[in-house]
């Protein structure tokens, strides 16, 4: 290391999802603010970093993480650290794992952990029952700041105008892959209360901030933003939706859980076309009767499909 220089500690962060009665849940840990399971990678103790992932979730949790992927790493300088703080400067590499919610959540509480709804930290991204109604209020705002003169550049992602027409639509279709995006658009218009957190100009020229969704410690909302678009846009092209489905499961369970991460309502028979011409499902030739009406077909993901071609996904198109 270069005398004077900065020390750096890599931080292993997971945003780890399940879904639940068609709610999308992303486990967090309690403190000050809410935040994702996160711990130090220490090369000593961990031969790769997926080898400490799973380690620290399983102690800070007691939930053993099954499929997990590597998202970016997150390492930008006063999003993590403080105007003069002279510390180790934290890096972070962020993780998307899915997991089915356990049935004893005893376990999990008692090791200081939960699953709660992802729209809780982000109920913009809401659209199965429409547009959501804070952005009535919410556009304006950054419609406003948008329009406001300012000698900053925007050389690779275009002025603010542009980004906030690619990441909010500005009236025409939303896309919900889009989720960083518009994070990173309300950050720095300090519209979230992060923004005011890590000391940004614009938010502490605006004084009191209106919440809009829940905050989380350090950077951990960038990151689960990070992790939703990641998993919206896997939906199209990998059957990841399965890793959070039972071993047998009703198409309108299947369907409910694809618009439960995507936040889209689909048309249950273009649904079903899709699933069908894509040939992920096969039935068990069981029935259920739990769904409340007539007895219901089960099905169960046809895992030949991974061998039989390499994008197998649900192809719905963009809102």
């Amino acid at each position: 290391m270069t005398t004077g220089a900065t020390p750096i500690e890599i931080n292993l962060t997971a945003a780890i999802v399940a879904v639940e009665d068609a709610t999308p849940l992303v486990l967090v840990t309690r403190g000050t603010e809410s935040g994702l399971p996160s711990g130090p990678f220490d090369p000593r103790a961990h031969r790769t970093l997926d080898i400490g992932l799973r380690g620290f979730v399983q102690d800070q949790t007691a939930l053993g993480v099954g499929y997990a992927e590597q998202l970016y790493t997150f390492g930008d300088r006063g999003r993590h650290m403080h105007a003069g703080d002279t510390g180790t400067h934290v890096v972070s590499v962020g993780y998307l794992a899915l997991t089915r919610e356990p049935d004893d959540a005893a376990a999990l509480k008692a090791a200081g952990a939960e699953f709660e709804p992802w729209y809780d930290y982000f109920p913009w991204e809401d659209w199965r029952d429409g547009a959501p109604g804070l952005l009535d209020s919410l556009l304006p705002e950054l419609e406003t700041w948008a329009a406001e003169r300012t000698s900053e550049t925007h050389k690779q992602s275009g002025g603010r105008r542009e980004r906030f027409n690619f990441a909010f639509g500005n009236g025409q279709s939303w896309d919900e892959e889009k989720v960083l995006d518009r994070y990173e658009l309300l950050y720095e218009a300090g519209l979230v209360e992060e923004a005011k957190r890590d000391g940004r100009e614009t938010a502490l020229k605006r004084g009191s901030i209106s919440k809009l969704g829940r905050p989380m410690r350090f950077d951990h909302r960038r990151i689960l933003a990070t992790a939703m678009g990641r998993l919206r846009s896997k939906l199209k092209y990998r059957p990841v939706v399965f890793e959070l489905m039972p071993s047998e499961f009703t198409l309108t369970a299947l369907q409910r859980t694809v618009e439960a991460i995507s936040g889209r309502h689909l048309h249950k028979q273009n649904f079903r076309r899709l699933v069908e011409a894509g040939a992920l499902v096969e039935p068990t030739g069981a029935t259920t009767v739990a769904t409340g009406g007539r007895p219901a077909q089960l099905f169960r993901f046809r895992r030949d499909v991974v061998a039989e071609r390499p994008a197998a996904g649900l192809r719905f198109g963009r809102g």
